[in-house]
């Protein structure tokens, strides 16, 4: 490939992606969803259940929240849950996220021609911000993704032998979107089966009677075979009826009613409406969402002239986007699956794209990154203390930080190196994020040995903002027997250690809790909020941002009673 991405830049780059989505793994702050949490714990009640169904959840009405192939994951890579971590549950999803950019690799390098270009699809993939968010943590993102692409990137790899065969390629496609459907939804047969179709429709030269003739049997092997992989779940588990009632009823069907007023004016207007939708799916990819918008206008302006490959992937796009238009609940998360398609178009058209798109990617990762060093400098030079020390980064963050700033005036002086530089600044600017709060992943953010030991096998109670939270938790105060209350109460100290045995309590900075004379703390770390009102972010801009954005944790061991848990709802469920 002529230009500014060469082998040296593919090669270097890649180490760097590869890097950035290996680092901080095991982060408790890694960039995620809030669903990883209540996955984790569906993982350890079944483990502990000692089989592999049916699911198992103390929450109400999350148990069969998803098809059971993710829990799976989870029991096996825990070992039933025998070695906990992030770091296990999580590498699964790191290996289906780097099979699909190999793949995605392999398929654009065939059909373009070009080596490089396949790299660079799979880097621009790699590099969108929803593949580093959904593509690491402990969700059901990364098998879907992988599994529906991998049969439309069959098809761009093998051509026409892909599209003749009548009955390899549709059983294989079968199976790989019923590997989908089992990690997933049902739901997701109606876009895959909708773009195989017309993947074939435009193969025949868009003749509906030779696609009908030659093709249609092809959907319907793999649609009725994908289900049939997806029932196994009704077959092998015990109690089908809740699976029906929970996942087919509540979790799927229950999108398609009203939301706000009524299905038109969602579907129009709100943060259900199809504009959002539109929206959301662009802001997949992070900072090169403008990159993706310039590709798109290209291939509009160019529409007349596009090849057969660049139309099958467009019409991918198109078939996801049509279908999840229709549920009345629409989120760019349901497009996941043709961002690889987006990379796709962004590499082949790589080398005509104008600067404007990349400049701006590297001015956001230059605003990006001059906050994370204000807020990191703030934070270390100040003299800031957290309950268990300073806040102390290591030389490689500040290495890391200078390395990350510089490209951005290069890429923005160099018009020649603009490109790679935006690339390659994406993966910097992830790192970074991860950088910027190691701290909190040593002993300031994390309870000390001796006290880990002296809660094991004792009820504590800590504070829940969302459901699952007392997951986090498992992993800071291994052993224990967790119960939560509302995080709002967490510091109203004086409730919280009448009311509870051993608690966590929040103390703001420069102040220390007030307690009884027989109460005992035997733990503190600090702790990031997640929420602020409008006066605390406007005294943070002004500078001080660890009395707001963080708070003291203090372990406290009290003269109260415990309560009657039979009586007393988890807050945390």
């Amino acid at each position: 490939m002529r230009g500014s991405f060469s082998y040296r830049s593919a090669f270097l780059i890649l180490l760097l992606g590869v890097f950035t989505y290996l680092y901080g793994l095991d982060s408790r702050f890694a960039p995620k969803n809030g669903d990883e949490y209540p996955y984790m714990h569906i993982v350890r009640m079944t483990a502990d259940a000692g089989n592999w169904l049916p699911l198992q959840s103390e929450m109400d009405g999350i148990k069969n929240t998803k098809p059971p192939l993710i829990f799976w994951q989870g029991i096996a890579s825990s070992h039933w849950a025998s070695e906990w971590s992030l770091l296990n549950l999580r590498w699964p999803s790191v290996l289906y996220t780097g099979l699909t950019a190999f793949f995605l690799f392999l398929a654009v390098g065939r059909f373009s021609g070009k080596t490089q270009t396949g790299l660079l699809a799979a880097l621009v993939w790699l590099s969108f911000f929803a593949s580093y968010r959904y593509g690491r943590p402990f969700l059901a993102d990364p098998p879907e993704v992988f599994w529906i692409s991998l049969p439309f990137m069959a098809l761009l790899y093998w051509g026409r032998s892909a599209f003749e065969s009548k009955f390899f390629f549709p059983v294989l496609a079968g199976i790989c979107f019923g590997l989908a459907l089992f990690a997933k939804s049902f739901a997701y047969i109606a876009p895959a089966t909708f773009a195989l179709g017309l993947y074939y429709w435009r193969w025949r030269e868009w003749s509906i009677p030779k696609t009908l003739t030659y093709d249609l049997y092809k959907i319907l092997i793999a649609g009725v075979l994908a289900l049939a992989v997806f029932a196994l779940w009704f077959a092998f588990d015990p109690n089908p009826e809740a699976v029906w009632k929970e996942f087919v009823l509540g979790e799927n069907a229950g999108k398609f009613a009203a939301r706000n007023s009524n299905y038109l004016l969602d579907l129009l207007r709100g943060g259900d409406s199809i504009w959002l939708l539109l929206l959301t799916t662009l802001a997949n990819a992070g900072l090169f969402t403008f990159v993706l918008i310039s590709t798109l206008w290209q291939c509009w302006r160019g529409r007349r002239f596009l090849n057969l490959e660049e139309v099958l992937l467009l019409l991918l796009i198109f078939a996801f986007l049509i279908v999840f238009t229709l549920p009345s609940q629409r989120s760019g998360r349901y497009l996941l699956p043709v961002m690889p398609a987006f990379a796709a178009l962004i590499a082949l058209h790589w080398e005509r794209l104008p600067l404007w798109g990349f400049r701006i990617a590297l001015l956001l990762q230059g605003i990006i990154l001059t906050l994370l060093l204000w807020i990191g400098s703030n934070l270390q030079f100040s003299g800031f203390m957290g309950t268990a020390g300073a806040w102390i980064y290591s030389y490689y963050h500040w290495i890391l930080m200078a390395a990350s700033l510089i490209i951005v005036p290069i890429g923005l002086i160099k018009p020649h190196h603009a490109k790679t530089l935006a690339l390659a600044g994406c993966f910097l600017t992830y790192c970074a994020l991860t950088s910027s709060l190691t701290p909190l992943e040593g002993k300031l953010g994390r309870y000390s040995v001796e006290t880990m030991t002296q809660v094991q096998g004792k009820d504590v109670w800590i504070p829940c903002d969302f459901r699952a939270k007392d997951e986090e938790y498992r992993l800071l105060l291994p052993g224990a027997k967790l119960h939560g209350y509302l995080a709002k109460d967490a510091a109203n100290i004086a409730k919280l250690i009448s009311s509870y045995p051993i608690v966590a309590v929040h103390a703001p900075f420069g102040s220390q809790p007030e307690l009884c004379d027989s109460c005992q703390i035997v733990g503190k770390r600090m702790e990031m909020r997640a929420r602020h009102s409008d006066d605390e972010i406007t005294q943070m801009l002004q500078g001080q941002i660890g009395k707001h954005l963080f708070v003291n944790e203090y372990l406290v061991v009290t003269p109260a009673i415990a309560p009657d848990l039979s009586n007393v709802k988890d807050v945390c469920r």
